[in-house]
């Protein structure tokens, strides 16, 4: 039978990770339930480095079950959301169902390949763990096929990389994709000496990491283009077959490698009313994070658009520290609650937003006395910001002793092929 109060999460990224926190580390009375398809908690913003093999896996994940032991009041079911049941409080998994008395979703996105399904199919995503680990091997297999092969066509098509999206993540897999041409590549790969490696940033707008100032805007740019990747802007992929990629203007990129951060959207989820959703098909919220036409189910994070803050009218940007913000606004309104005491509605703090480019080089936007940074300085507050934002201290060592190792070699030995199920 399950508890009166019973509270289940969906969800284990940093909205969820963070309210599970809060609440059971307070007085709140409830059963919490997290549930997520994998059974840890990981750091989307270092993915690339896991991507490039400058991180491993282990760097920027934790077990749900390990981190939440010492809280009694804590239960992890590790299955996939199927449909929501509101008039019986109840979700039915892939594995079973659960039922609860206020269910909050904190789903964040998934890819969005607006509809192109050769892209979908062809091109390499990066949104999770098993996205970074496949386009690792699949960058290190392609490099040894080429070099292993004498026609220049064909080798000149698996050592080109297209980056489609110039938000933060296209800028920083650029940058990182530079790194090692620059530093690593001729050096395992002698027999590649005499190909440049071509790596393109591919973005519909005028301009890379648009969300940001100009001064970042044009820093990035300018860096780019200096480590000698091909910037085209104002251009979007219509299509990827046969091994090409087809821009709006009619030209075309011959390449295996098609990498793709060039948007995100939300999931649907049955039981959940079409007009319940809005923007990027994610859930209408209220101030409090309630979702319209609800009495007990809240959605916190990239998964919901509130339109009620007023410096926010078309909804908070998708970021870390929204869904952060909100889960801790969300805890407080309903331990409030539980006493009767007046709820808060959700303003959002912006503590300004940065990006990474490469060695030394990175920009940042904060809202302090100082409101832009750029090269070694933002470079340093990005470590400090990133390090500090992983789960426990075990990661936060390791990842900085991997990045110590990195900086004082330009090298990184994590390398390696390794696909679950070869033999090996």
């Amino acid at each position: 039978m399950e508890n009166e109060n019973s509270i289940v999460i969906i969800g284990g990224g940093f909205a969820g990770i963070e309210i599970a926190k809060r609440l059971l580390k307070s007085d709140y009375k409830a059963k919490i339930t997290l549930v997520d398809k994998n059974n840890y908690n990981f750091f989307p913003p270092l993915l690339y480095q896991v991507a490039t093999g400058f991180l491993d896996v282990s760097n920027i994940s934790y077990p749900f079950r390990k981190f939440f032991r010492k809280y009694s009041g804590f239960s992890f079911r590790m299955g996939e959301l199927q449909e929501i049941i509101p008039g019986e409080n109840k979700i039915i998994l892939d594995n079973g169902e659960l039922r609860y008395s206020k269910l909050i979703i904190a789903t964040g996105t998934v890819s969005n390949y607006f509809g192109n399904e050769n892209v979908r199919k062809n091109a390499l995503p990066m949104k999770t763990i098993s996205d970074a680990i496949n386009l690792r091997n699949t960058i290190l297999e392609r490099l040894e096929r080429a070099s292993q092969i004498s026609d220049l066509n064909e080798k000149k098509k698996l050592t080109t990389f297209v980056v489609a999206g110039g938000g933060p993540t296209g800028v920083e897999i650029a940058g990182m994709l530079s790194e090692l041409r620059k530093n690593i590549l001729f050096k395992d790969y002698p027999e590649l000496k005499d190909i440049h490696l071509d790596i393109y940033l591919i973005d519909g707008l005028n301009t890379v990491l648009a969300p940001m100032s100009k001064s970042s805007q044009e820093y990035a740019g300018k860096s780019l283009k200096e480590m000698g990747v091909i910037i085209r802007l104002g251009q979007i992929v219509k299509d990827y077959t046969n091994n090409t990629v087809y821009l709006a203007d009619g030209t075309t990129i011959a390449t295996e490698n098609l990498i793709w951060t060039a948007g995100v959207t939300a999931q649907v989820f049955k039981g959940i009313p079409e007009e319940y959703y809005g923007r990027g098909k994610r859930l209408i919220v209220d101030a409090y994070n309630k979702i319209i036409g609800t009495e007990n189910i809240y959605a916190i994070g990239d998964t919901c658009i509130m339109i009620t803050d007023p410096a926010f009218p078309e909804g908070h940007p998708q970021l870390a520290q929204v869904a952060i913000q909100q889960a801790e606004n969300l805890s407080k309104n309903l331990m409030a609650a539980e006493k009767g005491n007046k709820l808060r509605p959700f303003i959002y703090n912006d503590k300004g937003s940065m990006a990474i480019i490469s060695r030394n080089r990175a920009v940042a936007d904060l809202n302090g006395p100082v409101k832009h940074f750029n090269g070694f300085i933002a470079w340093l507050i990005w470590i400090f910001i990133h390090l500090m934002s992983l789960i426990n201290l075990r990661n936060k060592v390791t990842t900085f002793l991997n990045w110590l190792y990195s900086y004082t070699t330009k090298d990184q030995p994590l390398r390696m092929i390794v696909r679950p199920g070869k033999n090996t």
